[in-house]
């Protein structure tokens, strides 16, 4: 269930391209709190700390500051080149509320034959806030070839609930693929080529 994570969390009021830059010198990451039909709240995290808690998908972040707020990560902007993290979107949430996210889907074991096809590596799903999976497992020890897994098949921890349509693909084992030319054919082919050299 929902992996918590404690971060304090310092007020911003200066807004801007230059603003931003200042905050990220300080090792810091500029982040907007928003939800509950309440104004956002701008504030600054230190940038190690949540760049560690993002690693986890779905984290809880407890905000230490001036009030405690728990808040899920709704929105991520990274340098495209260099990774560090530019801008953060925080959803405000309460224990007991309903939010809807993505899970990762984790396949274990090994297929009997023919070769996984995994369409969906995350599925949407609702789930309380504060008691959110940190995935679903799907095993495929000894499946053949044909065999489907649907969203609806997966088997998901008590409380949640599947949003994705019932009927997606999630994965399919398929037959070993074809194509490939014949040895013989190959040598046949060559040989044109190997008579016009002379």
């Amino acid at each position: 269930m929902s992996n918590e994570v404690v971060i304090t969390a310092e007020p911003r009021s200066e807004f801007g391209k230059g603003a931003a830059r200042k905050v990220r010198r300080e090792s810091k990451v500029p982040v907007v709190l928003y939800g509950h039909g309440t104004d956002p709240q701008h504030m600054t995290l230190p940038g190690h700390e949540l760049l560690l808690a993002l690693r986890t998908p779905n984290v809880l972040i407890r905000l230490q500051g001036a009030s405690t707020e728990l808040a899920l990560p709704k929105g991520v902007q990274r340098d495209p080149i260099r990774g560090f993290l530019e801008h953060v979107d925080l959803l405000l949430v309460k224990s007991g509320e309903k939010v809807t996210i993505d899970i990762p889907v984790t396949v274990v074991g090994e297929v009997a034959d023919g070769i996984l096809d995994q369409q969906l590596v995350s599925i949407s799903v609702e789930s309380e806030a504060t008691h959110i999976p940190t995935g679903v497992e799907v095993n495929v020890e000894g499946m053949e070839v044909g065999t489907q897994v649907t969203a609806g098949d997966l088997k998901l921890p008590e409380g949640t609930t599947l949003i994705a349509d019932p009927e997606t693909l999630v994965l399919h084992v398929t037959g070993a693929p074809t194509g490939e030319p014949e040895p013989e054919a190959a040598e046949a082919a060559a040989e044109p080529a190997a008579g016009s050299a002379e």
